[in-house]
């Protein structure tokens, strides 16, 4: 079961859904365009319910099928980065600085290639609800969403969701149980010392040598007190200090990054952060002050599920396109919260070679849209079949 050939023949317009989203990038929760357009084709497309301005620009549409039957969840998320494009593509976004670097766009056309589908079909029992979901790069979306009570509100039952990788070959799927990907926090570290003239180091309270001890040692989290069978990233990737090259500063900056999957490693890291900070102090007699932010959870697959969603991969994509055991990914994602409280599967779905997503070169592959489509059709019609 390839393709599916009514929404092959949609292919056309996809492009071209896609493309328009693609020049027209937004931000976090301020998707309103984007919004705006995802609404206008959905009431086109003939949706039942079509409920607007959750968590600000989120839309959740109900598609009923031929009978009674629970309700199936299918998410994609519409914003973009805050970085530049330099792909010169002639749609090529509009908005300097802003840009469809994640594919985020290619998501939210997926699912409206499915909605269209869906919605002329209605070859399923029950309901589908289509989550367009705003702030998934950094503003929790998905966790408003569900604070918002989507859930709950459209009672559905399992929730799934794609996102698009480069340099998987193109149509192939790819998933795992358990975890796919980690739970990121960050850490913001502010050192505080005494300023002065570089020529008289001794009348001061260096924060330069203060700042690299403590990113120095900030890498033996990793070496010398993980549990050497579980898995875990500290990366410092910022350092701010200085302005001039005789002028020992008063202030420097030090912030990174934790990814995780086990509640246990993300405490010891909390706890390790703190106890250098406090022996950094001390040592270098000056005031470090930790701020630990803690952000997505890991995003968790339903084992049950994960099997079902491979097996329709399999039918769209044929058995050797389809990996069922992925290791999991260092990156994050908020459809975590929305796994939190609906079982459901996270699949990645591969592009084909290109540069990698959050480059300014990256651009979606539009061929996979109707793979895509396909998938989210497949799942609702083999999770809930019209009953004979």
């Amino acid at each position: 079961m390839p393709v599916v050939n009514r929404i092959a023949d949609y292919a056309k317009d996809m492009q071209g859904w896609r493309r328009h989203l693609h020049q027209h990038p937004e931000l976090g929760f301020e998707c309103h365009e984007t919004a705006a357009f995802v609404a206008e084709r959905l009431r086109e497309f003939g949706v039942d319910e079509l409920h607007e301005g959750i968590a600000t620009t989120g839309l959740v549409a109900i598609i009923n099928g031929a009978g009674d039957g629970p309700t199936i969840g299918l998410r994609a998320d519409m914003d973009a980065l805050p970085m530049p494009e330099e792909t010169g593509l002639e749609y090529a976004s509009i908005h300097d600085g802003k840009m469809h670097a994640c594919g985020h766009d290619g998501h939210t056309t997926m699912l409206l290639g499915a909605a269209r589908y869906l919605a002329e079909t209605r070859n399923f029992s029950g309901r589908v609800a289509l989550i367009f979901q705003p702030a998934e790069e950094g503003g929790g979306g998905g966790e408003v969403m569900c604070d918002e009570g989507i859930m709950d509100r459209f009672d559905i039952k399992e929730v799934y969701a794609l996102h698009n990788i480069p340099d998987l070959p193109l149509g192939s799927f790819s998933t795992t149980p358990g975890p796919i990907m980690a739970a990121v926090d960050d850490f913001e570290i502010n050192i505080k010392g005494l300023g002065g003239h570089g020529a008289y180091p001794q009348d001061t309270r260096d924060p330069v040598v203060a700042a690299v001890a403590l990113a120095s040692a900030i890498q033996t989290i990793v070496s010398r007190n993980l549990d050497t069978r579980k898995e875990l990233v500290v990366s410092v990737t910022q350092i701010h200090t200085g302005s001039a090259d005789n002028i020992i500063p008063e202030a420097a900056f030090v912030g990174g990054t934790v990814r995780t999957f086990d509640k246990d490693v993300q405490q010891m890291v909390q706890d390790r952060l703190g106890a250098i900070c406090r022996g950094i102090a001390e040592t270098y007699d000056v005031s470090v002050d930790l701020t630990y932010n803690i952000g997505y959870p890991a995003t968790r697959n339903d084992a049950d599920k994960v099997k079902l969603a491979a097996e329709v991969a399999r039918d769209i994509s044929g058995e050797a396109n389809v990996i069922d055991d992925q290791p999991p990914e260092m990156g994050a994602e908020d459809f975590s919260y929305m796994l939190e409280k609906r079982p459901g599967a996270y699949l990645f779905l591969g592009q084909g070679d290109g540069p990698g997503v959050h480059n300014t070169g990256y651009d979606f592959n539009d061929e996979i849209s109707p793979i895509g489509a396909s998938f989210f059709a497949r799942m609702v019609e083999t999770r809930q079949p019209v009953k004979g």
